[in-house]
């Protein structure tokens, strides 16, 4: 489902809202909410409302764990960690319990790092299926989505849940949740507003499906839901609105 909104003012208060939503209905349901946290600019201003009145105080935190869906392979207290933004913006704010927060351990090597996490992962979910309660996730201006990068290997990943990576472009490693591991989330949701996001919004949604240019194609979740936050200024280029 594609939302469209005037604004990124309008758009986060919405998707705000649609966060509440869940995490009350996962609660009540399971009497816990796993959200998996997207990194970047855009997400920062979400975590920040969220982390604000009203919102704050309708949803018990307590019961919230949070993951992530990728991290970039530095210290945890570095200015370019996505969990040092997620902590700055959201889990200082809410007094967060460590034990709710499962981080990418950047502190290990990446291949020894992505490994852990997946164990994390299947720890949390124990018995039962991974299925996580809410994906959150935003869109590159190459159309990429978490680590998942045009023309890299880990777009054809089928058995892990978690993948760390080198990626010639940023010149970095990195560390994702696999498109399979996002796809079996109860709902899935992009966050995506600017216009610089609109050529590769059109490619991903209106374009002939080619996952190796346009990597974000592969989010389509099993049986979950899958919902796209957008501003005018990057819904300009699509036809169908």
């Amino acid at each position: 489902m594609i939302h469209i909104f005037d604004t990124p003012g309008i758009l986060l208060t919405a998707l705000a809202e649609q966060i509440v939503v869940r995490a009350k209905e996962a609660i009540e349901k399971d009497g816990r909410f796993s959200f998996v946290l997207s990194g970047g600019s855009s997400p920062k201003k979400l975590f920040e409302l969220l982390a604000s009145v009203p919102y704050k105080e309708q949803i018990d935190w307590t019961r919230v764990f949070f993951f992530f869906g990728d991290e970039r392979y530095v210290p945890a207290d570095h200015p370019d960690s996505n969990y040092l933004m997620a902590k700055k913006a959201l889990f200082d704010a809410l007094n967060i319990s460590p034990g709710q927060i499962f981080r990418m351990k950047t502190e290990l090597t990446p291949d020894a790092a992505a490994q852990a996490y997946e164990d994390d992962i299947l720890a949390y979910f124990s018995d039962k299926p991974v299925r996580f309660d809410l994906v959150l996730l935003g869109l590159g201006d190459d159309a990429h989505t978490a680590s998942l990068f045009p023309h890299t290997s880990v777009l054809h990943e089928q058995e892990s849940l978690v993948k760390a990576l080198y990626i010639e472009k940023v010149m970095m490693n990195r560390i994702t949740l696999t498109a399979p591991c996002i796809n079996q989330a109860s709902m899935v949701a992009f966050l995506v507003y600017g216009p610089s996001k609109a050529e590769a919004l059109h490619h991903v949604l209106e374009g002939d499906r080619d996952i190796e240019k346009y990597p974000a194609q592969l989010i389509r979740p099993n049986g979950g839901l899958l919902h796209w936050y957008l501003d005018q200024s990057a819904a300009r280029q699509l036809n169908r609105k």
